[in-house]
């Protein structure tokens, strides 16, 4: 149901709302104290605590490249009795120490409010949210990147904020995480090298304290697996590309089948590298523990172009251990494919239920790969022969049937003026809409392609579809502002004028709850192979959930039913309760006997162009050009 606000205090250019997407602009990163151990249960399980808010009190070491870890003080055997201290595990090894702990959890602080708490349990001070989760439609955005003004300092932040207030933009997507360095100065990340950045100045504190008061939500976008651009890399010696970039001793590059990194002039980091994967997701919880951001935004998630990637050692070593597989897979071989897109969504699912974990109300979205022309809605079989599913591997539409993302943002990046590819847009909306289940939709949409009044058609379409709708971007707001026949101020004025006479011109607010606020999190531990290990959660004697641990042996799940559950690992299993709201947190379970490896099963979609394929056209040659991603 839309919520109005007043808009007497607004000027009359404010009649326009434009939805506004998390993405990368363009075409197309003091141990804590220990938790207590159940008593032993009967019939081997061991419980589990588990907090009924979720928003746990967490801590950040400031001049550290990670946020701490917290670790219980005693891992939990099957019995449900702590491991002595200074015991080996079954591997060998002794107890893990922060590493193999989930992030940012620990035990929480006496009086501390804990605001993911069932309503019924909150204090007096904290109202419950009694919004219904708003529609996708609701969504009216725009993205604001730091590769040009807008960030830099004071002046650009106040200016930007009034031209959204002015253009009825109800949510700012705004560049955060640019490569493994942020506009913040409060994160586990080091600051932006930039030398327009106003020094000593926070973009981004200054961005929420702007907007937020005139009921603008602030979305963090961050660029997860993006870490360097070789024309502008990042001065701080600690900076990751520089501790782990192609000439360090322990790289986590993702490199192809000849050890060549560079996509362009670009380094990005490798999702099936364990110690890459916890990097950037704790760089990134940092931000959400220290700004009070309403959301986050994962661009980036996913590999390269062209699928010819995914072969650093420790990647092709994880492989094999964790498959059972032999030799060096090719770049079609389908299990490599399979295994490698585990490891993105993998990735997606460390961020996203930890972020929760902090803060069940925080809406988590992703700017997704929507290359070439779209399948019919609903059809799952067609997009996995996409260049989304087969070559970046992507599977945005697990990511939204897991309730892992809150709101999907499709790169819906079309030239309207082309008549195909306007067809595309209307397809890619109606199929990503089909497949949103209890999530949100909203469609990204490339401003800077298209003029004013193509870009003011593709909104409506957009809200007629049953998305809402989100512009790339504040900084090239037109085509002629891209190719530098326009002044931005201009053609952000042209936009407002052009979607002032479409539906979008009726002021919405975009508020209320996430759709997915309740899920439970843990690691495994004990053995090498931590990676791959099938995940199950009971209830009353059934399955009611199924994933897979990452390489680091975390696993998550999300909108799992609240009550009393047993988490099963490799046949061992321990006892837990999902709260009504919030996160519950397992332990370290201690895996005693490991199940045999398998391979991830293959897609049986036919390759483009193979008998059967559906008839997809490929990418055009702008979307492969700027990767969906905001270019420098």
């Amino acid at each position: 149901m839309t919520q109005f606000f007043s808009t007497a205090r607004l000027r009359p250019a404010l009649l326009l709302s434009l939805s506004l997407g998390l993405g990368t602009a363009g075409a197309q990163s003091q141990s804590a104290p220990g938790h207590l151990a159940a008593a032993p249960q009967a019939a081997g399980f061991a419980t589990a605590p588990a907090f009924p808010g979720g928003n746990l009190p967490h801590t950040f070491a400031p001049g550290t490249s990670a946020l701490t870890l917290p670790v219980p003080s005693a891992a939990l055997q099957p019995s449900g009795q702590p491991l002595p201290s200074g015991q080996l595990l079954p591997s060998g090894q002794p107890l893990p120490g922060p590493a193999l702990a989930p992030s940012i959890l620990s035990a929480p602080a006496l009086n501390t409010p804990l605001l993911g708490q069932p309503a019924d349990l909150l204090p007096a001070s904290v109202p419950a949210a009694s919004l219904p989760t708003p529609d996708s439609t609701q969504i009216r955005g725009l993205w604001v990147d730091g590769f040009g003004p807008g960030l830099k300092t004071a002046a650009q932040v106040q200016q930007m904020v009034d031209d959204a207030e002015n253009m009825g933009v109800n949510v700012l997507v705004v560049q955060t995480v640019r490569r493994a360095d942020c506009f913040c100065l409060k994160s586990s990340l080091p600051v932006v090298s930039d030398k327009d950045l106003q020094p000593g100045f926070d973009p981004l504190a200054e961005v929420l304290r702007l907007a937020k008061p005139r009921g603008i939500k602030v979305i963090a976008w961050a660029s997860v697996t993006g870490i360097g651009n070789l024309g502008n890399l990042n001065s701080n010696p600690n900076h990751v590309y520089r501790l782990h970039g192609p000439q360090s001793k322990d790289p986590w590059l993702v490199v192809r089948q000849d050890g060549s990194w560079q996509e362009g002039n670009d380094a990005w980091l490798d999702p099936a590298i364990p110690e890459a994967a916890r990097y950037i997701s704790d760089g990134l919880l940092s931000v959400v523990k220290n700004y009070d951001v309403d959301g986050i935004q994962l661009d980036r998630i996913r590999y390269p172009d062209s699928g010819d990637w995914g072969y650093s050692p420790k990647t092709l070593y994880r492989y094999q251990l964790e498959t059972g597989r032999q030799g060096r897979p090719s770049p079609s071989d389908e299990y490599f494919k399979a295994w490698k897109r585990d490891q993105v969504t993998g990735l997606v699912r460390r961020i996203s239920v930890q972020a929760k974990a902090i803060r069940p109300e925080l809406w988590v979205s992703a700017a997704t790969i929507v290359y070439g022309s779209p399948p019919a809605a609903g059809d799952l079989k067609a997009f996995q022969s996409t260049a989304s599913y087969r070559t970046v591997l992507q599977d945005w539409p697990k990511w939204m049937n897991e309730g892992l993302l809150d709101i999907n943002m499709p790169m819906n990046y079309k030239r309207e003026n082309v008549a195909q590819q306007a067809g595309w847009y209307d397809g890619w909306n109606r199929f990503a809409h089909s497949l949103q289940g209890r999530g949100l939709t909203a469609s990204g949409s490339s401003i800077y392609l298209n003029g004013p009044q193509d870009s003011a058609a593709q909104a409506q379409r957009a809200l007629q579809a049953g998305v809402g709708w989100v512009g790339y971007s504040y900084r090239t707001p037109t085509l002629a502002v891209y190719e530098d026949k326009q002044n931005a101020a201009a053609g952000r004025e042209a936009v407002r004028q052009a979607l002032a006479k479409t539906s979008l011109a009726r002021p919405v607010r975009f508020d209320g709850p996430p759709p997915h606020t309740r899920g439970l999190l843990g690691t495994v531990a004990g053995q090498e192979r931590l990676g791959g290990l099938k995940v199950e959660l009971l209830q009353n004697d059934k399955v009611v959930a199924t994933s897979v641990t990452d390489g680091g042996g975390f696993y998550g799940f999300m909108d799992v039913p609240a009550g009393e559950t047993r988490v099963r690992v490799s046949g061992q299993a321990w006892k837990t309760r999902v709260p009504d709201k919030g996160i519950a947190q397992v332990p370290n379970l201690v895996i005693r006997k490991l199940s045999p490896v398998s391979a991830p099963a293959p897609s049986l979609a036919p390759a483009p162009g193979a008998p059967g394929a559906p008839n997809l056209a490929p990418p055009t040659p702008q979307e492969l050009q700027r990767g969906g991603e905001t270019p420098g």
